[in-house]
């Protein structure tokens, strides 16, 4: 029996269907593509791929990712540069699905679920289990509440798959749906341990709530039995107060040393320190001590038991417990990585490949094998939005001391408006047909980072990370990512800088392959220039045909024309403005760079006869006007990008109001139909009612008419029918549509509207609209109600009756505009009409808080941009006088400006100008 509760617990069939390689950590590299098995191959790669994510600071890129992590356990892979990059393009795209998942689950909940922050690192503890070691009460409970958070998370994500979108979260599904999360373990510790008060509960066993009964009982004697003995030794005069202590873990009493009389045949254990009292132990509570300490004993060495029987289910659980943690480890990142992207707005990038040609869904441009639009190079990316919130916060500190919330509203506002323009967003387009592409340039125009740009990017996307780009980048899946940057020289190793650098670009090509990306930084550079160039050339002959692609950076202009010969090559360079002397930092691609190296030395403050003298040689050794055809050509490309650019511009912003404008008619024709609904049911019970009405009346002339007959003699009979009859034509009469009516019907369909006369809209329930064009040959007429214009048939419209002109144009509604006497009309004296003066945006020009020359050159360009018999609001306010002053001055000197009309009581600070 002491042991049944302990055996009832055993039995948990364990099956271990995980293998022992789930426990090993995330392989942060993948070499698995390489075609190469030799060991001295992979260890190379190893090597060069370790040095490349250094140079590439993509330990930087996971150190930031580690701060959005929820476990300690995602935090210290992230922290260690030991998150998972794709070993396939298909795991990359899992990652990538992943990710994608995580942000949907962010946007349902609002946040990573709370469950990780329950999940602890209890590998040490497993590991300890498994080495024999004894586990602790509260190293159980760490085990059993990571075991209750791991299935919660579980129960989360598997309650957000159920719902109407499933398939978006299916991928993080996935990688917990697999996991054994060991319930009955849980359950186990659970009923024998109690984690709030972190000791074993008496249940875990029989024996060890037997013994804890018997010793209870063994106190409660050895307690009262103290208790009169020292409450006897008090009345005695023994001692002050009564007095039950232990001394050396036997329970006795204390007594004054000259009273020891007292407790006869007792047993001193202890004295105060000034030896007036004695600690006693009376000869009665010596066996039920001795009592005490057995069933001490006894109780922990049944604690330890049960303590090892748990150690050993968790040790038994080793494989299940490490593929457990390792699964929420990767749920954990995808999550870290979905806060990553929301954080820097960025977007899911595209896998292309040699088949699709860029003729899938996503691509943006055909034949592209890179295609990155605006992407910013992530580590400047972070430290601009680090500063940005670091102002934020500084901000809304200043504000809250200062009670004034409106800065606050300001600062978060600029936050939100979306990703800053640090750094400068570069565009990457290579094609499929290149393997080779060829970046020259200035120094410090931002070759190096555009390169690292790419590389970070290839490195990201393989991990699963979105891009911090525009629209949807697409870039090959790269096995290996292997760069050449920075300088190589090394002292121990007897390297100069141009030795290290060849000496690291022979190990790049004897490890990459078909699949690889190459970054090489000056290539060819530290020697003589003519054998650096040879050098170069046939360098990047060799890598074109042995790797995906291959982006160096060079100040040969050589190397430039190897494009002409071979269309596996492209060209780029890093655009320099000769206006400001400084670089932009975008790429030109497809053009070629020159180095500016004179006018970079002359920014910076170069003595100016030396780079006189460099002037000179450079025209005596360069052809005779190259240099000046090339400006003239560069400048020529510049202006003609920035008139592309506006127009692009100019067509977005038309193509804004053109939908602002058909959404506007949509909504009211949807009102419109929703009106005229509304008036057929309204007439069909108006007529309903009238028709109900005559009925009544009809039928109590009738019922008169009976009435009567009964009574009325024969020469009363004649009289009684025409008195019937005169009712009966009244109650018609009454009810009959009026002659002015049919008069109108009758006028309205030979009624001609002319240009700029209001009518009546009869589909808008008479609302007042203008005539903007005279009826065509069609028989429709161009009409405008407030900013919408549509064509109407002449049926669809009714003039307004003289008499009733005037007060509707006085009340008629002022939304939005402020409406004017129509002048729209022609005049008897001949006088030429004009468009309908209702004030809209288009047709305003606003000179307020604008100075004279600003004003006057506003004022200008409107007009100037005006249509022929058109009108122009101008409003300049009321102010000091000045605008509006020089305002009339140029509408009086103006030659395409007929008239113009000052403010009127009903619209101070606007004056009205009809134009030619």
């Amino acid at each position: 029996m002491p042991r049944a509760m302990l055996t009832s617990l055993t039995p948990f069939n364990l099956t271990f269907s995980k293998p022992a390689a789930a426990a090993a950590a995330v392989a942060h590299f993948s070499l698995s593509a390489l075609p190469d098995s030799n060991p001295n191959h992979l260890n190379l790669a190893h090597s060069l791929q370790s040095e490349t994510l250094e140079i590439l600071e993509w330990a930087s890129v996971c150190n930031h990712l580690s701060a959005l992590a929820s476990t300690s356990m995602g935090f210290s892979a992230a922290q260690n540069a030991q998150i998972p990059l794709g070993k396939s393009k298909s795991e990359s795209l899992k990652l990538l699905d992943q990710t994608a998942a995580a942000i949907s689950a962010i946007a349902e909940i609002g946040s990573p679920p709370s469950d990780f922050h329950s999940v602890e690192d209890v590998s040490e503890i497993v590991n300890a289990a498994v080495s024999g070691k004894l586990l602790t009460v509260n190293e159980l409970c760490a085990v059993r509440r990571t075991l209750i958070a791991a299935k919660a998370l579980f129960e989360k994500l598997k309650a957000l798959a159920s719902g109407a979108d499933s398939d978006r979260y299916l991928p993080l599904l996935e990688v917990l749906e697999d996991c054994d999360f060991l319930v009955k373990l849980e359950r186990t510790i659970g009923l024998c341990v109690d984690c709030n008060l972190s000791e074993i509960l008496d249940k875990a066993s029989e024996d060890l709530e037997i013994i804890r009964f018997e010793k209870k009982r063994n106190m409660e004697k050895l307690d009262a039995l103290l208790k009169e003995v020292s409450a006897k030794i008090f009345k005695a005069g023994g001692i002050d107060s009564p007095l039950v202590t232990k001394r050396r873990a036997r329970m006795c009493v204390g007594v004054r040393a000259r009273y020891k009389y007292l407790v006869p045949h007792g047993v001193v254990l202890d004295a105060s320190s000034s030896g007036a009292t004695y600690f006693m132990e009376p000869s009665e509570a010596v066996e039920l001590n001795n009592m005490e300490v057995r069933l001490l004993n006894a109780e922990k060495a049944e604690e330890i038991g049960i303590l090892s029987f748990l150690t050993s289910e968790v040790a038994k659980s080793e494989a299940e417990i490490v593929y457990l943690l390792d699964k929420i480890v990767e749920a954990d990142l995808a999550f870290a990585r979905a806060a990553y992207a929301q954080w820097m707005n960025g977007v899911r990038p595209i896998f292309s490949s040699k088949d699709d040609k860029g003729l899938d869904k996503g691509a943006t441009e055909i034949g592209m094998l890179v295609d990155i639009e605006g992407i910013q190079h992530p580590l400047l990316l972070e430290s601009s939005l680090r500063s940005l919130s670091d102002a934020v916060a500084y901000s809304s500190r200043r504000s809250l001391s200062s009670k004034d919330g409106n800065d606050v509203k300001l600062i978060y506002g600029s936050l939100s408006s979306g990703v800053s323009d640090f750094p400068v967003p570069i565009d990457i387009k290579i094609g499929y047909g290149t393997r080779v592409v060829v970046i020259s340039g200035p120094n410090t125009g931002g070759k190096t980072a555009s390169m690292k740009t790419l590389g970070l990017a290839s490195l990201m996307s393989k991990a699963g990370m979105y891009l911090p780009a525009k629209s949807q980048p697409r870039l090959p899946w790269f096995d290996l990512v292997l760069a050449d940057i920075g300088d190589q020289q090394s002292l121990e190793q007897s390297l100069s800088t141009f030795s290290g650098h060849i000496s690291r670009i022979c190990n790049i090509l004897e490890v990459a392959s078909k699949e690889s990306l190459v970054l090489i930084d000056e290539i060819g550079s530290g020697t003589d220039p003519s054998e650096g160039v040879a050098l170069s050339t046939s360098i990047l002959q060799y890598l074109k045909d042995r790797v995906n692609l291959a982006v160096v950076t060079t100040h040969y202009a050589d190397l430039s024309l190897l494009k002409e010969k071979d269309h596996q090559f492209e060209n780029a360079a890093m655009e320099f403005s000769p206006e400001t002397l400084l670089p932009t930092y975008r790429v030109l691609w497809g053009s070629i760079g020159d180095s500016n190296a004179l006018s970079i030395a002359k920014s910076i403050g170069f003595n100016q006869q030396v780079i006189e003298h460099a002037q000179d040689w450079v025209e005596k050794l360069r052809p005779e006007k190259q240099q000046e055809r090339k400006g003239l050509l560069y400048r020529s490309l510049v202006e003609e990008r920035n008139r592309l650019e506006a127009q692009a511009k100019t067509a977005a912003t038309l193509h804004s109001e053109t939908r602002d404008i058909y959404r506007e008619i949509q909504d009211e024709a949807e009102d419109l139909d929703m009106r005229k609904r509304a008036l057929m049911a309204k007439e069909t019970l108006q007529v309903r009612k009238e028709v109900k009405i005559v009925k009544s009346q009809l039928e109590a002339v009738l019922q008169e008419f009976d009435n009567r007959l009964k009574t009325a003699g024969a020469d009363q009979l004649n009289l009684l029918i025409k008195k019937s009859e005169a009712a009966v034509a009244s109650i018609i009469e009454a009810h009959s549509p009026e002659d002015g009516f049919l008069v109108n019907e009758t006028s309205e369909t030979s009624y001609t509207p002319r240009s700029g006369e209001q009518v009546y809209l009869k589909g808008l329930r008479d609302k007042i609209a203008t005539v903007v064009d005279a009826p065509g040959d069609d028989g429709t007429v161009l009409v405008q109600y407030g900013k919408i214009k549509v064509r109407l048939k002449n049926n669809e419209i009714r003039a307004i009756p003289s008499s009733e002109k005037n007060a509707t144009t006085s009340s008629a509604p002022r939304l939005k505009q402020r409406g004017w006497q129509s002048r729209t009309a022609e005049s008897k004296d001949g006088e030429v009409s004009y468009s309908p003066a209702i004030q809209t945006s288009k047709n305003t020009v606003d000179l307020r808080g604008m100075r004279a020359e600003e004003a006057s050159y506003n004022l200008d360009m409107a007009i100037a941009s005006r249509e022929s018999q058109s009108v122009l609001f101008v409003v300049h306010g009321m102010g000091t006088g000045v605008i509006k002053e020089r305002a009339l001055e140029i509408l009086r000197k103006h030659p395409r400006v007929a008239k113009f009309e000052a403010e009127s009581p009903m619209n101070y600070g606007c004056t009205v100008a009809y134009i030619k």
